[in-house]
């Protein structure tokens, strides 16, 4: 005879706090998994000698870096605060390693990208070009090994926040980020080469997309009450857009991706676009969940009843 509770907090105000982050944010998340995932693949496609696939990856690995950090000094407002996050590194901040995991990827990216920036250019400064060739093989090299970090800190990162969304979710939220950057990565390989030499853009975007799919339905389970905020608002209309992008993305890719170009490329971009879309979900489910109170309270109940 009770009616439902309505859960309020004190002056209206919400338990936890949102985070203060806008769109750079989500934004960075999504370009420095990118380059992660690309600077990966480029290394397998110089080491096995598919030239073309190499330099596409080096690029993408470049250009989401260089996006992603001007992205994230953006959301900090002055350029020093990023230098003032280096003054100390701490191991327990997933913040700080972070920061420290993208100063040492990004020269060894940038020298790589150059490299292959410079090749396509009709003129050449021979000490400069020389210089960019023998370096930039080592520098792809051992930007690859920092790569994995590089994608996954950042899961790490939001699933160390109180906000109940993003901590609910934290043994999948790492994994999905760093299956969905291989998608990207994935994609964008297969937009950029021929079909030929790009079959391990295409296993690494099905892999990814796969595997992406797989953990975002564990999460769910494991969000509890909180998964509610993926299927409500703008939230749910990203996290569908992203569901059906890297289904079709994976399917035509297996259908069609060896056979056709175009179809290759269009299959690429859909994963490419179900990525960033995934990252965007996240994000605004994991801000709803801070702003509605019941997603703390009820979980805080559920946990003491047992």
């Amino acid at each position: 005879m009770v009616p439902l509770a309505t859960f309020t907090s004190y002056y209206g105000r919400p338990i936890v706090k949102a985070s203060p982050w806008k769109s750079d944010i989500p934004a960075y998340l999504f370009l420095g998994g990118l380059a992660a995932a690309s600077s990966l693949l480029a290394a397998g496609a110089d080491l096995s000698n598919r030239p073309e696939l190499r330099r596409v990856a080096r690029i993408g690995a470049l250009a989401g870096g260089a996006a992603g950090t001007v992205a994230l000094v953006h959301d900090l407002g002055k350029p020093t605060r990023f230098l003032n996050m280096m003054r100390t590194a701490k191991p327990t901040s997933p913040m700080s390693i972070g920061t420290w995991i993208l100063t040492t990827f990004m020269p060894l990216a940038s020298l790589a990208g150059a490299a292959e920036i410079a090749a396509l250019l009709p003129f050449r400064v021979p000490i400069a070009g020389r210089l960019l060739d023998l370096g930039a093989r080592p520098a792809g090299l051992l930007a690859a090994a920092v790569a994995p970090g590089l994608a996954s800190y950042t899961g790490v990162l939001l699933t160390d926040t109180a906000t109940p969304g993003w901590h609910a979710a934290q043994r999948e939220l790492p994994l999905i980020f760093v299956a969905s950057a291989a998608a990207a990565a994935g994609g964008l390989g297969m937009a950029g080469v021929p079909v030929g030499e790009a079959t391990p853009a295409r296993r690494m975007a099905v892999g990814g997309a796969a595997l992406a799919l797989v953990m975002e339905q564990r999460m769910e389970g494991s969000m509890g009450l909180s998964a509610k905020t993926l299927h409500s608002g703008k939230a749910q209309r990203l996290f569908n857009a992203s569901r059906a992008l890297s289904i079709g993305g994976a399917v035509g890719t297996i259908v069609l991706g060896s056979r056709n170009r175009a179809a290759a490329a269009v299959c690429g971009a859909a994963l490419f676009v179900g990525s960033a879309c995934m990252r965007f979900a996240i994000f605004e489910a994991g801000q709803a969940s801070a702003r509605d109170p019941r997603y703390t309270v009820v979980p805080q109940r559920e946990r003491l009843r047992s």
